[in-house]
């Protein structure tokens, strides 16, 4: 069983078929187009060939990052041929470091139909597109990897909530869609998300919708309890007063009866009044429960097998706004077999990931020192200054860290494109 599933797995490989497998090498700028969205007004930034402040290997890390900051971003570039998933899966994979530390921006890309290519050229915001897929991040509120299907014209973000990563590391995002309408969603060649394309996005109607022509019927009681009709209100309830006259008042001494009248002592609460007589409540013996209309067939439901099905996906692109730019985007891969993505980004990623992150570590380390020698030294104490009258001048004075203030985040929605 082993050896045939090993053999399957090869001839999937073997019969696989990559439609862009981008490393961003010195050439990048001859396939990837800048689109003139926002060009004229000053608000497009751009992308530039780096590996960033930390990587594992500065050459093969070297990815394309936005600058400047609070700027719109957008290029793309075309397939090696037009992709028609029609019985095959689609697989898109791609890697992002937030080097950054992003606090609001989109980190995401786009699969683009070549219905869309007149288009192209100012490939935007409003530019339709195919698939959606990675994270987005503002504040604390938006941190999430979106997944955005389109289908007959109109695009729907899945259902789920998943958590994009959020540290400045560089991480891999894959998704997968199978021709059986299933899907799967793999942060760090790790999966983080599965299921149906049907229950997970509102892409159909739903099969049964509540009868509008049913009405609750007359004699449908709804009450849980009612009042008790063999209790009786005890004797002399309601001759209780609820208010009764302080007797610990006085007329005041200057009070003069001819001129303001009969002095009358001020009321208070009675605490002898029980308020309102009701009669207890009992558990009602004809309560039916909250009537609900029946469910019938919902007439404008048509299923689809074909909700995983995009005929002519020919563009990839980023088309993102951020307010601190200086993300990297890396290693994008598009084709219809999972273990060739997976392959890939073995052989990028995860050969890099631990030299960067050793790198990265060096560098912060580094960085707080110098932040503990730049800080000022805490104020003295009363005493500390005729004290050190006495003490050798000559004695080590301790070092203190300085504190690290963690910015206030934006908590408005994130760069959702629905």
């Amino acid at each position: 069983m082993k050896w045939a599933l090993l053999f399957a797995a090869l001839v999937a490989a073997a019969n696989a078929e990559v439609f862009i497998k981008e490393t961003f090498d010195d050439s990048w700028a001859d396939r990837w187009v800048k689109s003139k969205w926002k060009q004229s007004d000053g608000q497009a930034g751009d992308f530039t060939l780096s590996a960033g402040k930390w990587y594992g290997d500065a050459e093969a890390d070297k990815g394309i990052q936005t600058g400047p900051d609070s700027k719109f971003f957008a290029i793309y570039a075309s397939l090696d041929k037009v992709f028609d998933n029609t019985g095959k899966d689609t697989v898109v994979q791609f890697s992002v470091k937030h080097e950054q530390d992003l606090d609001c921006g989109g980190g995401y890309i786009k699969l683009v139909p070549a219905t869309s290519e007149k288009q192209m050229d100012t490939f935007g915001g409003d530019t339709p597109y195919s698939i959606m897929f990675g994270p987005d991040i503002c504040g604390y509120s938006t941190r999430k990897v979106h997944v955005i299907l389109t289908y007959k014209g109109k695009n729907y973000l899945i259902k789920k909530d998943l958590k994009a990563e959020t540290d400045q590391l560089t991480h891999v995002y894959t998704l997968v869609i199978k021709p059986d309408n299933t899907y799967k969603v793999y942060v760090d060649l790790k999966e983080i998300a599965s299921g149906s394309l049907y229950e997970d996005w509102d892409m159909l109607p739903p099969k049964t919708i509540k009868d509008p022509k049913a009405k609750k019927p007359e004699d449908w009681d709804e009450r849980e309890e009612i009042p008790d009709p063999e209790d009786k209100k005890p004797e002399g309830w309601d001759d209780i007063p609820a208010t009764i006259p302080d007797k610990s008042a006085t007329k005041p001494d200057d009070w003069d009866d001819e001129e303001d009248g009969t002095w009358e002592a001020p009321t208070i609460p009675n605490p002898e009044y029980k308020g309102e007589w009701k009669p207890k409540l009992i558990k009602n013996p004809a309560y039916k429960g909250k009537w609900v209309a029946p469910d019938i067939d919902n007439p404008e439901y048509v299923h689809d097998d074909t909700l995983y099905n995009f005929k002519d996906l020919k563009f990839v692109g980023f088309e993102l706004w951020q307010v601190k730019a200086g993300s990297i985007f890396d290693n994008i891969i598009v084709t219809d077999d999972f273990e060739t993505a997976k392959a890939f980004a073995e052989e990028t990623w995860q050969k890099s990931k631990d030299a960067e992150k050793e790198m990265f570590d060096k560098i912060k380390k580094e960085e707080d020192e110098a932040k503990a020698k730049e800080a000022p030294p805490p104020p003295a104490e009363d005493g500390d200054e005729e004290e050190d009258e006495y003490e050798d001048s000559s004695r080590e004075e301790p070092s203190h860290v300085g504190t690290i203030n963690l910015p206030e985040e934006d908590e408005s929605s994130g760069h959702d494109e629905l």
